[in-house]
């Protein structure tokens, strides 16, 4: 695949969802870093990951429907799968940390529901 049957706008297009993807997930990833309790470092990868990768899927689906020359979808599985785990993966680390927080009685971890 060299790409010269490629549309310049579609190519173009897919490079600004792939860059907008990356750069969420960047921001995600950064917000892992610079933040400083557990909780507040569970979310920020969390809603960085959702939307980058949804991006980036969007810009796959657009580059192999230009190629093909049809609608191609079976990216959206890969989609459907991480915006289903993500969230639950989220939950259970949460719930887990505030269970070992109030079981070791730190002060910091969040009540009892």
């Amino acid at each position: 695949m060299t790409g010269a049957d490629l549309p310049l706008w579609a190519a173009w297009l897919v490079v600004a969802l792939v860059l907008a993807g990356a750069g969420f997930s960047l921001t995600g990833a950064l917000g892992l870093v610079r933040l400083k309790t557990f909780y507040e470092r569970v979310h920020a990868p969390t809603l960085g990951a959702t939307l980058g990768t949804a991006l980036i899927l969007c810009g796959s689906m657009l580059l192999l429907s230009a190629i093909e020359g049809r609608l191609v979808l079976r990216d959206a599985l890969i989609g459907l799968f991480l915006t289903v785990t993500t969230p639950v993966t989220l939950l259970v680390l949460a719930r887990a940390a505030a269970h070992r927080d109030r079981h070791e009685g730190h002060s910091g971890a969040p009540p009892k529901p």
